[in-house]
């Protein structure tokens, strides 16, 4: 039975900001925020047609992603045949249709020939919004790591230097990251808050390399009253950015600014990384984020849910919460189908219709061994 058809929807409508959603948790966040995030909708029907405000961008995402792009929409309306991209202009509105691509700058390429020194501000990634104290979801894998952050962005001299948080993918890292940013930034917005990943830490110093004027870089970034570095396992291996990182942590940290870090791992189990380095990062408080348990599951799905304003049955939020453990990002992910399906079919949220929807993520789920479950059966025997 063909699902029914949303026909021309217009770029503010709710199903597609639900779908856009759908579409972050799918590719993942680096892709749609590179890529995917810049997606409008001008018309949904046997044909969906999106625009993009660069040629370059519009040929990336047609070679990379064009398919998959189809493939959700036709799950969620079965009468969508085909995606077509267009370009249209952010500043004249107005669609082109040139032969020749024209090959604008990559992301990391923005700005090369520009000023290589801009305001701490600038070289800020931006915050979620989503991402505040308030939103967090506590429970006992992760309630140090949380007192931790709350401590260090409530306290007005530096309480733990560095504050080194760790765990796996989707525990809540990066959150809490953004959550320290924002309660500074609105507490005490004269003080200097610069949030960045690795990678455009890394990125920066390459680019005052290139330009000769890495002076500029130190001074930027050692201005600062606190520096949050996400991902530093990306550091890995490149000897020179971890040098430059080394003397701008010690810079801070002897005029008691407050860093905070996130990784994968412990400082002591991360790969090609110097020694002292290594010996630097475990200086103050390391906080790890631990896999959740079913309880912390089942309070994320009850405020996911409630956040997004929609009523699933305790049966079905039970149920994800004992059966998708992997991390919280799959989780919420497994949240938002369910939710973008009931919301776009108009099928009320069952059980059976779950189970039908989430049948790639079951079977992954199904074939993982958890650490829990090896200790148990250890324990057992």
């Amino acid at each position: 039975m063909t699902s029914p058809s949303l026909r021309t929807v217009s770029a503010q409508a709710p199903e597609w900001d639900v779908l856009k959603t759908v579409i972050r948790e799918r590719f993942g966040e680096t892709v749609f925020k590179r890529w995917l995030e810049p997606l409008a909708l001008k018309n949904w029907d046997v044909e969906v047609v999106l625009a993009l405000p660069t040629r370059f961008m519009k040929d990336w995402v047609e070679t990379h992603y064009s398919d998959k792009l189809q493939a959700l929409f036709h799950e969620y309306d079965q009468g969508v045949e085909q995606v077509r991209l267009i370009v249209e202009s952010a500043l004249t509105g107005s669609a082109e249709n040139l032969r020749e691509p024209v090959r604008a700058p990559l992301p990391e390429e923005k700005n090369l020939r520009a000023a290589p020194v801009s305001g701490h501000d600038d070289l800020s990634s931006p915050l979620d919004p989503r991402f505040t104290f308030d939103t967090f979801v506590v429970g006992k894998p992760n309630e140090l790591a949380y007192a931790a952050a709350r401590r260090v962005a409530e306290a007005s001299s530096v309480s733990f230097n560095p504050l080194f948080l760790y765990g796996g993918v989707g525990l809540g890292k990066t959150h809490l990251m953004h959550a320290i940013a924002w309660h500074i930034r609105k507490s005490n917005p004269a003080r200097k808050v610069m949030y960045l990943s690795a990678e455009k830490f890394m990125y920066q110093f390459v680019r005052a390399l290139r330009f000769k004027d890495t002076m500029a870089f130190k001074e930027q970034f050692r201005s600062i009253d606190v520096l949050m570095i996400d991902d530093i396992q990306f550091i890995s291996g490149k000897d020179t950015t971890q040098e430059e990182f080394f003397h701008t942590f010690n810079t801070l940290v002897d005029q008691n600014r407050q860093v905070i870090i996130s990784a994968d791992k412990s400082p002591h189990d991360l790969d090609k990384i110097e020694e002292r380095l290594r010996s630097r990062l475990g200086w103050g408080l390391c906080a790890d984020l631990h896999p959740t348990t079913y309880e912390l599951r089942l309070g994320i799905l009850h405020a996911k849910a409630e956040a997004m304003k929609c009523a699933v049955p305790e049966k079905v939020l039970e149920f994800l919460a004992q059966r998708i453990t992997a991390n919280v990002r799959e989780l919420e992910g497994a949240l938002n189908r369910i939710i973008a399906h009931s919301q776009l079919i108009g099928r009320p949220i069952t059980l059976e219709t779950t189970q039908e929807l989430l049948q790639d993520l079951l079977r992954a789920s199904n074939r993982r061994v958890t650490i829990e479950e090896i200790q148990k059966k250890v324990a057992e025997h």
